[in-house]
């Protein structure tokens, strides 16, 4: 059984904690961007995340999707949440692109879409009973949109590549 107002109400959230540390970036500049690795090596000598993983992108986007969660009908904690899962999914797709020997901000489809929406929709399934149609539905969503909204924030200059 498909659950698709729960499903939006997640994929918003998903959307608001993918979307945040870029728009930090571009309101703050340099301001609180320490890379969140330190600049630590994997034992591939290669960097663990990367330069473009920074504090200040994963702290504002758990703090501001635990603020606009109640906006959307889900408690600031399921928001959290979700947060959570996303930015593991970025750091998660960041380690794995070090790994491949792709530079930070790089492009990989699919790489750059999966994680971060595929985790926090299979922790909202442990909480919301998700099936695995509701989260290929919403997987299939975030993937589409990001790719389409990633080349509109690209040309109004919000993004730095048009992935």
């Amino acid at each position: 059984m498909l659950h698709p107002l729960t499903v939006a109400q997640l994929l918003i959230l998903v959307v608001v904690a993918n979307g945040t540390p870029v728009f930090a970036k571009k309101l703050m500049g340099d301001t609180l961007a320490q890379p969140l690795d330190g600049g630590v090596r994997f034992f591939d000598g290669r960097p663990l995340f990367g330069s473009s993983k920074t504090l200040r992108g994963v702290l504002l986007a758990l703090i501001v999707t635990a603020i606009l969660a109640p906006l959307v009908g889900v408690d600031w904690h399921i928001g959290l949440m979700i947060a959570a899962t996303a930015m593991a999914g970025d750091l998660f797709s960041s380690f794995v692109k070090r790994r491949l020997g792709l530079a930070p901000s790089s492009r990989a489809v699919g790489l750059d879409q999966i994680p971060e929406s595929l985790f926090p929709m299979v922790a909202g399934a442990g909480i919301y009973g998700l099936s695995l149609a509701d989260i290929v539905v919403a997987v299939g969503i975030f993937f589409i949109g990001e790719v389409v909204v990633s080349r509109v924030l690209y040309r109004i200059r919000l993004r730095d590549r048009p992935y």
